[in-house]
């Protein structure tokens, strides 16, 4: 059965949960997606019950510090396991160009030499362009600009093996310029960062966010089937579930998620 671990569901600067990454695990392994700020990282994997041998295929949506620091430990873990003989496999890293070049520069400072010889060996980068699809897990994923407004950033569409188009929006609203990659999911994996009724406090449109209300239309109006909602501010994060699914049920009726961190959804 194919599954999403939630591994983390806060925004940059969350401190009672994880930053936004997850997990999606089938028979072929465990695709890992962005490692969250730090190496709390390390903790989820562990209390998710997901072991860093089963993940070959690791993508990064963006080099914001939220999404992409935690990666560094992801490289020492699994560089550390290779060396060891804990990890008989390849990690294949899928970023852009941009997201490569930072992670190197900064690996290239943290970690020991000795690890470091595996860069291009067993730890390999692809670069990412808009439209390009790969095969990572098992699933053919396509990659796709989200047109950010504040620093380029990618998300992916990919078809489940048990049917079922799934679709990662990323951590910014949907522009109609990316339609062709998010039409027609049955899942849809969109930030939102809090309540409309939050929105004069915490001003997401500033911080180019949605609210619950703008994602949970957007959904009705994509006639997406599963709607998961993260990436939220966390000063109500004992209450989200409860006060994000209200806001949300007022427009859309769908299958709907508000994810706790490490959460496990069957798709």
């Amino acid at each position: 059965m194919e599954k999403l671990y939630v591994l983390g569901t806060g925004y940059a600067l969350a401190t009672r949960c994880y930053n936004t990454c997850f997990a999606i695990q089938n028979d072929c392994g465990t695709l890992l997606v962005d490692a969250g700020g730090g190496n709390g990282i390390l903790r989820q994997m562990e209390d998710a019950g997901l072991g860093f041998e089963t993940v070959r295929d690791f993508f990064i949506t963006h080099a914001h510090p939220d999404h992409l620091n935690g990666a560094v430990w992801v490289l020492r873990k699994v560089m550390t396991m290779m060396k060891d003989g804990r990890h008989d496999g390849t990690l294949n890293i899928y970023c852009h160009r941009s997201v490569r070049e930072g992670l190197e520069m900064i690996a290239s400072l943290m970690l020991q030499k000795k690890l470091l010889v595996l860069l291009g060996s067993r730890v390999i980068f692809h670069d990412i362009q808009d439209g390009m699809t790969a095969r990572l897990c098992g699933y053919d994923v396509t990659f796709f600009d989200i047109h950010s407004t504040k620093l380029l950033q990618f998300g992916f569409t990919t078809t489940l093996k048990g049917g079922g188009k799934l679709t990662c929006l990323g951590d910014e609203p949907y522009n109609p310029a990316c339609e062709k990659w998010v039409k027609d999911s049955d899942w849809m994996l969109c930030e939102a960062f809090c309540l409309l009724a939050h929105a004069e406090r915490f001003k997401p449109y500033e911080k180019h966010h949605s609210t619950v209300a703008d994602a949970a239309k957007l959904a009705a109006q994509l006639g997406v089937r599963h709607l998961v909602l993260w990436h939220t501010e966390d000063k109500h994060y004992a209450q989200r579930k409860s006060l994000y699914t209200a806001e949300a049920r007022e427009y859309y009726q769908g299958d709907l998620y508000v994810p706790d961190d490490l959460e496990v959804i069957a798709l």
